[in-house]
């Protein structure tokens, strides 16, 4: 299975939790694994904490300073929606934000 920026997935080992996959698509293809952010359902928003709803409805908010790494070869992901492009640009600014130099 192929896997994307702003994919919404589920990882086996975390049965209630769905996940955001934040890496850059090209990154995704030359190693075969991804960075995911927590999405959480009825979160309040806040600097790192970015609203969004997938593309089929999925609502919650994504928990921008939790950032893993994830083998998607030794886990059992699937997808359950997508993020909009402008969800994605937030959510991805807010991460360089966090690592920006002062």
């Amino acid at each position: 299975m192929q896997f994307y920026q702003g994919d919404i997935i589920k990882i086996n080992d975390y049965k209630k939790q769905l996940f955001v996959v934040v890496s850059k698509n090209a990154f995704i293809r030359a190693t075969g694994m991804f960075h995911v952010c927590p999405y959480i359902k009825d979160y309040p928003d806040g600097p790192v904490h970015i609203q969004a709803i997938g593309n089929h409805g999925t609502s919650g908010t994504v928990i921008c300073e939790q950032i893993k790494a994830i083998d998607p070869s030794s886990r059992a992901c699937s997808k359950t929606d997508y993020l909009s492009y402008k969800d994605i640009m937030n959510v991805s600014d807010t991460i360089q934000g966090i690592f920006e130099y002062d």
